[in-house]
């Protein structure tokens, strides 16, 4: 029987030093290959807006288009931890409305804990919705759902004052009740530095080599983006020129008449002369 990842698997991999690996996921098909590869965690983001639905930025996802994905990916998972994005304003104004959404992620969507950006301004409200007995994921740093805010996707934390702030808004968040914080595009140093100061696990992306794991969006490490890639992306594939290879071959092959063959074609049942 497969053991499954919990928000106590995940602590102990912090304690023992065991880094966890996580990955993007939005639909059935990858989530059940991410879950048969090993991956310790899933996450169902709202960067589907971008490299699923085509928008250019977090912002238009919805409440729907989270439950929808995070269904499919829920599906195909026995042993990862699943973890769903709150999309843009589905948790800002009022405690009432955090918690009802959060609900629906988990009940609906089968997300095993849900994942909010923001520091203080949000403590309550993750204190809130981890006291009706929900997981929550922090994230801190470069947060895309205040992309406008913060002036476009560019790393935060460089300066000495922001860099407290950071430091601090992990802190309270960790006082807050979450069970794992992701930090996104903030110095090593600083990584580093809330890593070994709170209890709960930090997942990197763009963070530097000292987080307890580490995260990205599965399009961009398998070469499926378009435009451009950050810079903290490795990627370890390149599935897009795989699938250009194979679509324009079944192109040729349908215009020249060689597919389908008889291999791939069905007869007629021969009958018996009487």
């Amino acid at each position: 029987m497969v053991e499954k990842v919990t928000t106590l698997t995940l602590r102990k991999f912090k304690k023992e030093g065991r880094k966890i690996v996580a990955l993007t996921a939005y639909d059935f098909p990858t989530a059940k290959i991410l879950d048969n590869c090993g991956i310790d965690m899933i996450l169902v983001g709202d960067s589907l807006g971008m490299v699923v639905l085509g928008y250019q930025s977090t912002i238009p996802v919805t409440m729907e288009d989270m439950i929808h994905h995070t269904k499919a990916v829920s599906r195909a998972v026995n042993r990862a931890f699943v973890v769903a994005d709150m999309p843009f304003m589905s948790y800002h104004i009022s405690k009432e409305q955090a918690m009802t959404n959060a609900a629906k992620l988990i009940a609906e969507g089968g997300a095993h804990a849900v994942k909010l950006e923001g520091g203080e301004e949000i403590a309550s409200i993750v204190k809130a919705i981890v006291d009706a007995g929900i997981p929550v994921v922090g994230h801190l740093g470069l947060t895309p759902q205040s992309v406008h805010q913060l002036g476009g996707y560019k790393v935060q934390g460089k300066e000495k004052e922001k860099a407290k702030k950071i430091f601090n808004d992990a802190k309270i968040l960790e006082q807050a009740g979450i069970c794992a914080l992701v930090l996104e595009s903030i110095p090593m140093e600083l990584a580093k530095d809330i890593a070994e100061n709170i209890s709960v696990p930090t997942i990197g992306i763009g963070a530097g080599p000292y987080c307890d794991g580490q995260i990205l969006v599965i399009h961009d490490m398998l070469g499926i983006t378009q435009g451009h890639r950050p810079k903290f992306v490795k990627q370890y594939a390149d599935i897009e020129k795989i699938m250009i290879e194979g679509i324009n071959a079944y192109i040729k092959e349908v215009q020249q008449g060689l597919f389908p063959d008889e291999e791939h074609s069905f007869t007629l049942e021969k009958r018996e002369n009487k």
